[in-house]
């Protein structure tokens, strides 16, 4: 009876070393999954013209080393940003190529030596972690426009409602900081202005990081929060909307644009807020009022109201230069049907924390009930799905809103 237990327990050892190397043997679905990352990855290097920016790059590094190169400083400078425009996009691919070819090399050994089973884990593993990076990658070509790697200037603008509508621009402003931070992305507060009673009516937001405007113009609209409200002593559900607004951060080399002395107005006033000493006791903030539009720029993170002034006046240019792509877009929709334009009824994204939790994108149809992972900076999967369905700036009246 004994030897018959023995025998047993033998088998069973053997099993489950057998089962054991079979679940990290690499099986014919990983060898599939391997060859469409090659697949991926050499069509995204053709997609990208790789072989172009190459050139490119290998011809401003000739025009860069002529002698007079530094004469004409402004064009100096804006060759010089393109060059390295160009040589982190490509370094990106080819720095993913040559690990997709260690890892095809990394396959070839382990059907070599099947008994390896550290060898066939670290495979599988860099498998799945290279599929997800190759999908930001995909993701990032679609980045194509003259300015989606500039710093992103971002604003959120409270609607009506009071105490409520505040509320919910503050929870934005976290919510967006945490993206950016998640990203690796340098925030820097420009404008903040706080509610009478609770959360913050505006605030102005600059994201600084790699293709930062590329991403973050997918927020681009109206936010509506359905929950019940903390300010309500009965408990009622409340409706609340903001404005997102998303600009690139344009440089005076990049457009010709004057703005004539007579079409601004200038006004200093102090800065509100924590700021230390200085801050607080001079007349340090700016704000700008563009005469003919009215559009209006405020900053003051800055102690020096020069320094204000500068920052305010390359966001103003950067507004205008938007106003001005808003107004070629709402002239070429007229022949392709699109209606409406930025504003209050350009709903985007809706996120319901009662009676249950749900946020969802009303242009592309992506949702999830992880209500707290959004608001703690979750939003690549909007943002992805954003771009990937093509950028589309309206809502799709296809989509249904379930409060």
């Amino acid at each position: 009876m004994v030897a018959t237990v023995g025998s047993a327990d033998c088998i069973l050892n053997l099993l489950k070393t057998w089962i054991s190397r079979f679940n990290f043997m690499i099986l014919p679905d990983d060898k599939t999954r391997l060859q469409e990352l090659i697949k991926r990855t050499q069509h995204l290097w053709k997609f990208l013209e790789c072989d172009e920016k190459k050139k490119k790059i290998s011809d401003l590094e000739v025009e860069m080393s002529a002698p007079a190169f530094w004469d004409d400083q402004a064009n100096a400078r804006k060759v010089g940003s393109e060059s390295n425009r160009l040589k982190q996009t490509v370094s990106r691919i080819e720095d993913f190529r040559s690990e997709v070819e260690d890892l095809e090399a990394l396959c070839e050994l382990c059907e070599e030596d099947e008994d390896d089973q550290d060898m066939s884990k670290e495979f599988v593993s860099t498998l799945e972690n290279t599929l997800l990076r190759i999908d930001d990658l995909e993701v990032a070509s679609f980045l194509n426009e003259p300015f989606d790697a500039r710093p992103a200037l971002l604003s959120i603008h409270a609607g009506a409602g009071g105490t409520e509508s505040c509320d919910w621009a503050d929870m934005l402003m976290r919510m967006y900081v945490r993206w950016a931070e998640r990203r690796g992305y340098d925030v820097e507060m420009q404008d903040l202005q706080p509610g009478e009673e609770a959360g913050i009516s505006r605030c102005s937001i600059r994201i600084d990081g790699l293709n930062a405007y590329g991403y973050a113009k997918a927020e681009r609209g109206v936010h509506r929060l359905v929950r019940i409200s903390p300010f309500d002593s009965n408990k009622r559900r409340h409706t609340s909307f903001c404005s997102v607004d998303v600009i690139a951060e344009i440089e005076d080399d990049d457009i010709d644009m004057d703005i004539p002395d007579d079409d601004l107005r200038i006004d200093t006033y102090r800065s509100s807020g924590k700021g230390g000493q200085h801050v607080n006791k001079t007349d340090s903030a700016v704000r700008l009022t563009h005469i003919p539009t009215n559009i209006v720029v405020q900053c003051q993170n800055q102690r020096s109201q020069l320094k204000n002034k500068q920052t305010a006046m390359k966001v103003l240019k950067s507004r205008l230069y938007e106003k001005q792509q808003d107004e070629k877009r709402a002239e070429m929709e007229k022949f392709y049907g699109e209606k409406g334009e930025m504003g209050w009824g350009n709903q985007i994204r809706s996120y319901v924390f009662q009676p249950y939790q749900m946020v969802k994108d009303l242009r592309t149809g992506v949702e999830t009930s992880g209500v707290q992972a959004v608001m703690d900076g979750e939003l690549d999967p909007f943002v992805n799905g954003w771009l990937r369905a093509g950028c589309p700036r309206q809502r799709n009246r296809e989509i249904q809103v379930d409060d």
